[in-house]
């Protein structure tokens, strides 16, 4: 048992490899983290690191660019098609173009949620090609 003041450190260990099962496992860590990490007090409504990076002019929008083309780059090494390769990409380039905007931009992202969009795109993949990464949710 922790003592009281004291911080417990967090055990989390995403899987290492370019097996598709670690490969999911990563993908979902990484999207839940950018886009549902965040409870929004009063809205009912959780947001992730995307959004927030996004209140950040120019620097913000980029981080999360490069955090969502992170999930492409998997979706690469699962031997996906390059036209399901472009998808992503657009769909990160989409967000990201509208997403510096400012304020409009914010407001954006909160409803255009590209790696949510991009994350089912490698589920559906994964799901068709390799079954046996298939996580049965209760």
């Amino acid at each position: 048992m922790a003592q009281q003041g004291t911080a417990r450190p967090m055990q989390f260990e995403l899987p290492v490899g370019r097996d598709p099962a670690a490969i999911r496992q990563r993908v979902e860590a990484l999207e839940k983290i950018l886009e549902r990490s965040i409870p929004v007090p009063g809205l009912n409504k959780v947001v992730g690191l995307d959004a927030v990076l996004g209140l950040i002019p120019v620097a913000g929008d980029l981080l999360a660019a490069a955090m969502g083309m992170y999930l492409v780059w998997e979706a690469r090494n699962l031997g996906m098609s390059r036209w399901h390769l472009a998808r992503m990409a657009a769909n990160v380039g989409f967000d990201t173009i509208v997403g510096a905007v400012p304020v409009a931009g914010d407001l954006f992202d909160f409803v255009f949620r590209s790696n949510s969009r991009n994350l089912r795109i490698i589920r559906k993949y994964l799901d068709k090609h390799h079954p046996h990464t298939k996580v049965i949710e209760g």
